[in-house]
């Protein structure tokens, strides 16, 4: 650590962190090696040219480059078909388009993973803004059990509804400290699911978990999963946009609702933005290697300190989000503030809580990205409220990752609020 003027006594708790972590690495490499191969396949068997990555303007017809990434996408994942598109604006923006595609007024929804993530609480329930409340269709949450894990039996009754056309699952633990869950565990309980209510669609948040495991949610029944290019399938690349995948006739209803129903996937003009969708998406599993390997990292370094972490350094993953439980609120700024200084963009800038739009409390991010809010890249960020906890993603490279949780340690020691043996 030459270029970072750590104190010794971090550097040799990070020495240590760091062999505690080998097995866990060991894993990440194995998945990382399978998941490379496998979309280095769905490339060849796709048969990718560099004549896709030519884009088109205006309407977008015949864009071959925008159906070949698409393709790609849905081999990738192991769907029939998939929508794939820069002018997705967020993974919520996104999200709301299955939403929206899918249901129609009198339907039901049940999400099963408890209440879904701040961001989406104003697209189903929010009033008098086109919400799907406001389009007679009822959105409706079952609690998780007392160990963050699925209430199979309040979701299977739930569920067991002819009305109910849509179980919707959120895989990524959002602001809260339940676990993350695996592709292994949805595929049990999407199984129960459908015996209760064959007839719904499966619908999988697919958000922080792409590729940390070898297989997808489709490939363990779910009917769609939907994400966010700006996270792990646009491996710090893609500059913008988002993904879905499934069954193609359901690819077909959120292409109306993104489009119109006229013309559905046939429009839209990829600009110029192909290249690094492509690239990105090549690119991913070697850029969650990195973010999973600094989550790791971060988790062993701050359990050193007698922090809680969610998950602990040795357990397994599915996504790429590590909370950190630092239990108070001049601790988790000081951590937020390291993240910035330690990242390649505006490491100079000096993050401060604020009321961030779609969240019911302030918010402190921490974000030194080549691309705006890009949560595969470094990034930290949590509300000011109890526990005071931290949400820690990305990491395009594990090197770089480990320098910038080392800068929120020695910022928090730095502050007095870290005590360093």
């Amino acid at each position: 650590m030459e270029f970072f003027n750590f104190d010794k006594r971090l550097l040799k708790n990070a020495e240590i962190a760091e062999n505690m972590c080998k097995d866990a690495f060991a894993r990440i490499d194995e998945i990382t090696d399978y998941n490379m191969q496998k979309v280095l396949n769905a490339f060849i068997e796709c048969r990718v040219s560099d004549s896709h990555f030519k884009g088109t303007t205006g309407y977008g017809y015949s864009d071959m480059g925008r159906d070949k990434l698409e393709e790609v996408f849905a081999k990738s994942f192991g769907g029939e078909d998939a929508l794939v598109r820069h002018s997705f604006a967020s993974g919520t923006h996104t999200i709301a388009t299955v939403l929206y595609g899918i249901l129609r007024p009198n339907d039901k929804a049940v999400c099963v993973t408890g209440t879904p993530y701040d961001t989406l609480h104003e697209v189903v329930w929010g009033k008098g803004k086109g919400s799907l409340e406001d389009f007679g269709i009822d959105f409706s949450v079952v609690d998780l059990d007392n160990d963050g894990n699925i209430d199979i039996t309040n979701a299977e009754k739930a569920v067991f509804d002819k009305n109910v056309k849509m179980i919707y699952f959120q895989r990524s633990r959002g602001y809260s400290l339940r676990p993350s869950f695996s592709v292994e565990y949805l595929a049990e309980v999407i199984e129960l699911l459908k015996k209760a209510n064959p007839d719904a669609c499966i619908v999988v948040d697919n958000c922080y978990g792409e590729f940390c495991e070898r297989l997808e949610p489709v490939q363990a029944g779910a009917d769609i999963i939907v994400g966010s290019l700006i996270k792990n399938p646009g491996g710090g690349i893609a500059k913008n946009g988002g993904y879905i995948v499934g069954r193609a006739d359901l690819i077909e209803q959120c292409a109306y609702r993104l489009t119109t129903p006229s013309t559905g996937k046939e429009v839209g003009a990829s600009l110029n933005e192909l290249r690094e969708m492509f690239l990105g998406l090549f690119n991913a599993p070697m850029a969650v290697c990195g973010a999973l390997k600094t989550a790791v990292f971060a988790s062993a370094l701050f359990e050193s300190f007698g922090y809680k972490a969610y998950p602990r350094y040795n357990e397994s993953r599915a996504d790429i989000i590590n909370a950190i439980e630092l239990g108070g609120e001049k601790e988790l700024i000081a951590f937020c503030r390291g993240i910035q200084a330690g990242s390649p963009i505006d490491s100079f800038a000096y993050p401060e809580p604020w009321e961030m739009p779609g969240y019911d409390s302030k918010v402190i991010m921490a974000a030194g990205a080549f691309t705006m809010g890009a949560s595969i890249e470094l990034s930290a960020d949590a509300p000011l409220r109890e526990p005071f906890a931290v949400w820690l993603q990305g990491g395009l490279n594990y090197p770089s990752g480990k320098v910038g949780i080392l800068k929120a340690a020695q910022t928090m020691s730095d502050e007095g609020l870290l005590k360093l043996d």
